[in-house]
C-alpha cells in the first residue's frame, strides 16, 4: 500500500500548526478518533452517562474485537484501562513472588515498570537481575538463556522487557525472549507502549504472555487510555491486585467469583468517550496498514538520523540492530532543554528524555538528559529539514 500522505495531512488538522516530531510522547489524533468522542460526550450530556454507554454498546464492543484484529487474539485477551503503567502494574502485581525469586530485564527498561520491581524486591525479598546488552545494544538473548539456566541463583518467575525503549531507537528482539521464556516456561510482560501503532504487533509470534500498551503515542488515540493483553491460560490463574464489582462477582457473605478472562484487569469506572475513540484509533492505523506504517517511519527515522549525522555539533545517540521511529541526539554546547524550547518556539514539538526514565542504561552511558525527536507516518520530510535548519 502506498502512502496517501496528503490525505492524511488533511486528516489530522494538528499539521496546520506545527511540525509535531513527539508522537513518542503524545501523538496528533486523527480527525474520526477526535470526533468520535466528541459525538458521545455531547451524547452523554444529551440523556445521561450510563444511558449514553448503553446506545453506545455495540462501539464500546468494537474496541475489543479491534484490538484483538491488532494482537491477533481473542477479544476476551484484551482489557482496556486508562493507561498503559495501570495496565503493566495489573499484570506485574498479579504475579506472586516470593524471597529468591528472580526477575529478569533490560539495561533499558522504563521508569514506571523498574520501580514496582524495586518495590517488589523490598517487600518479598525477590532479586532484580539486569540482563546486559549485546554488542548492538539491544538485550542479549544469549545472557538471558544463560541466567535461567544458573538456577543457583533461585528460579526466574518473570522475564520484563521493553520491545522499543523510551530513550532511543533500538528495537529490542522480543520474539527471541519469547521463544526463550516459553521454553522454560516463565511469563514473558512485554511493553509494547512504543512499539504499538508504528509496527505490527503479533503476540503469538512475540510470545508474550503479557502485554501492555498506551493508546496516546504511535496508535494515535485518545490520552488516558491502555489496554492490557494476557493469554487466556494466563489470566485465569492470575488475581488481580485490584477488584471491584466489574472484575468480580459477589457470590455469597464471604465469597466472590473472578471473571474468567483478561476483563478481571479492569474496572466498572472509565472514559467512555476516550474507549470508543481508542477503538476508532485502531481502526485507522489497521486501515492505512501495520506494515506499511513500519516501512514509512522506519524511512524517515532513517533519514532523520543521515541528516542529523551529516551536521557538525550534532551527536545521534540511538543504539540498536533494528530502529524505531524514536531518535535520540544531542547539540554539543546546548542544554537539551534549551535545544527543545528553541525547537518550540520555530513550532517544532520534540521531547527529551532524562536518566529517571531509563536510569540503568543513561548512567552506563553517563548522560543526564537527550533531545528525542519521533517522526510518524504522516510526518514529511519538509518538517525533518526544518528541524535540522532550526538546529
Amino acid at each position: 500500500m502506498t502512502l496517501d500522505v496528503d490525505r492524511l495531512r488533511a486528516d489530522t488538522p494538528g499539521c496546520a500548526n506545527v511540525a509535531h516530531l513527539n508522537n513518542a510522547g503524545a501523538a496528533l489524533p486523527p480527525r474520526p478518533v477526535t470526533e468520535a468522542q466528541i459525538d458521545h460526550l455531547r451524547l452523554e450530556a444529551a440523556i445521561g452517562g450510563y444511558e449514553a454507554r448503553n446506545r453506545a454498546a455495540d462501539k464500546v464492543d468494537h474496541a475489543y474485537d479491534a484490538i484483538a484484529r491488532l494482537l491477533n487474539c481473542q477479544p476476551d485477551e484484551v482489557a482496556i484501562v486508562e493507561n498503559a503503567t495501570r495496565a503493566w502494574d495489573m499484570a506485574f502485581y498479579a504475579l506472586p513472588f516470593e524471597r529468591g525469586d528472580r526477575i529478569l530485564t533490560g539495561q533499558a527498561e522504563y521508569a514506571s515498570n523498574y520501580l514496582p520491581f524495586l518495590q517488589v524486591a523490598h517487600r518479598t525479598g525477590a532479586v532484580i537481575e539486569a540482563v546486559p546488552d549485546d554488542a548492538f545494544g539491544q538485550i542479549d538473548t544469549a545472557a538471558i538463556a544463560a541466567t535461567i539456566a544458573d538456577r543457583s541463583k533461585g528460579p526466574v518467575k518473570l522475564i520484563s522487557v521493553c520491545h522499543v525503549p523510551t530513550n532511543g531507537g533500538l528495537v529490542n528482539p522480543a520474539a527471541a525472549v519469547g521463544r526463550i521464556a516459553a521454553e522454560h516456561g516463565i511469563p514473558f510482560l512485554l511493553d509494547a507502549c512504543q512499539s504499538a501503532g508504528q509496527m505490527p504487533l503479533d503476540v503469538k509470534a512475540l510470545g508474550c504472555t503479557m502485554l501492555s500498551v498506551t493508546g496516546r503515542k504511535f496508535l494515535r488515540g485518545p490520552r488516558g487510555t491502555g489496554f492490557l493483553y494476557v493469554r487466556k491460560d494466563w489470566a485465569q490463574r492470575l488475581e488481580p491486585p485490584l477488584i471491584d464489582l466489574h472484575s468480580a462477582s459477589w457470590t455469597g457473605p464471604d465469597s466472590y467469583v473472578l471473571q474468567p478472562n483478561t476483563r478481571r484487569f479492569e474496572n466498572w469506572e472509565c472514559n467512555i468517550a476516550a474507549k470508543i475513540g481508542l477503538g476508532v484509533a485502531v481502526d485507522y492505523a489497521l486501515d492505512v496498514g501495520l506494515d506499511t506504517i513500519r516501512k514509512r517511519v522506519s524511512a524517515l527515522a532513517s533519514g532523520l538520523r543521515a541528516r542529523l549525522d551529516d551536521q557538525p555539533g550534532l551527536v545521534v545517540l540511538d543504539k540498536g540492530l533494528a530502529k524505531a521511529g524514536i531518535v535520540t541526539f544531542l547539540k554539543v554546547g546546548e542544554e537539551p532543554e534549551d535545544t527543545k524550547r528553541r525547537l518550540t518556539e520555530a513550532h517544532i514539538n520534540v521531547s527529551t528524555t532524562t536518566r529517571e526514565s531509563t536510569y540503568l542504561d543513561m548512567a552506563e552511558r553517563d548522560i543526564d538528559t537527550m533531545v528525542r525527536a519521533s517522526p510518524h507516518y504522516y510526518n514529511t520530510e519538509e518538517e525533518l529539514d526544518r528541524l535540522v535548519a532550526a538546529l
